[in-house]
């Protein structure tokens, strides 16, 4: 391939692998999609290719459905442990972030929630919701008429606001707060004042640190009593995470994240998503397999200083 053919595919591969993250919720598996993309490019007969752009857009799209359709990734999925990827704030993986919408179509909660469409129902919300194409655009990269994508998105839309928490978008300084608010109680073993920060629908999902099922609490007393435990510092925990962790604050996927890193190295994250004043829902991956990315990144920044130096 030419200069010209590689530059043209460079220029947009930030672009692909946002689309290919949000589709599939993995930020290894998006970069496998965008290097799939950039081999069917190297082989195109690109002379041919129109719009560049459209054409990477389609095969990206193509690549990351036949993944999402696959024997391996319904197993996957299937298994009960499989939880997004999280990704730390400035990661430009996690693409734009100019509207609400396109915020909130990468918040952990509602890359969870997309797992509860099809999969050409989740293309086209993200190709709509995230990155604003039309529907006559969406209906050439799918091949689908313009009536099926309306369709679509109308299906999607009602499908994750059905499972959506209104309460308008908190800002990071606010959602900070009421984290650290949320620690210092769970730290306490205060279950009073820990319930009292908690929404009535409050839901709370680990992916028991790749070793079991994923774990869902869904009232307030069963999510104040996992915090409360799961914050508990033992013996056996320390093990596991390989020393005493340092307890961080930071943003994940625009969302406020509770981080425990061993030496520069994050072992688990819980994030959360902050509704009028209290926590709406908590997110906890611990497996090692989804805290690749982030760790990269973690250790290409500094750090505000940790909120408990000693866990």
């Amino acid at each position: 391939m030419d200069s010209a053919g590689i530059d043209r595919f460079e220029a947009g591969r930030g672009r692909l692998a946002s689309i290919a993250y949000r589709l599939l919720g993995s930020a290894a598996d998006a970069e496998d999609a965008v290097q799939d993309t950039f081999l069917r490019w190297q082989a195109a007969d690109r002379e041919r290719v129109e719009v560049p752009e459209a054409w990477l857009t389609k095969v990206v799209t193509r690549v990351c459905l036949d993944r999402l359709r696959s024997a391996q990734a319904r197993h996957e999925r299937a298994a009960g442990a499989w939880l997004p990827e999280p990704l730390l704030e400035g990661d430009p993986m996690l693409g734009p972030a100019d509207t609400f919408e396109q915020r909130e179509s990468v918040s952990l909660a509602v890359l969870t929630l997309l797992e509860r469409l099809s999969p050409v129902e989740r293309a086209v919300y993200v190709l709509r919701e995230a990155f604003t194409y039309s529907h006559a655009e969406i209906a050439g990269i799918l091949d689908i008429t313009e009536s099926a994508s309306q369709q679509h998105v109308h299906r999607a839309r009602i499908r994750v606001a059905s499972k959506r928490r209104r309460g308008g978008e908190a800002d990071p300084a606010s959602a900070r707060r009421v984290v650290a608010e949320f620690l210092a109680a769970a730290m306490s073993g205060r279950t009073e004042r820990l319930v009292a920060l908690l929404t009535d629908d409050v839901t709370a999902i680990s992916d028991g640190a790749g070793l079991a099922r994923r774990l869902r609490y869904e009232t307030r007393e069963q999510v104040a009593s996992y915090v409360r435990a799961g914050f508990r510092p033992t013996p056996a925990k320390r093990r596991l995470a390989g020393g005493s962790p340092e307890i961080h604050i930071a943003l994940v996927n625009g969302s406020p994240a509770v981080l425990a890193v061993v030496d520069d190295r994050v072992v688990g994250a819980v994030a959360f998503e902050v509704s009028d004043g209290k926590v709406a829902s908590l997110l906890g991956i611990a497996a090692a397999d989804r805290l690749t990315r982030l760790n990269e990144a973690w250790q290409q920044h500094e750090p505000a200083a940790p909120v408990i130096n000693a866990w």
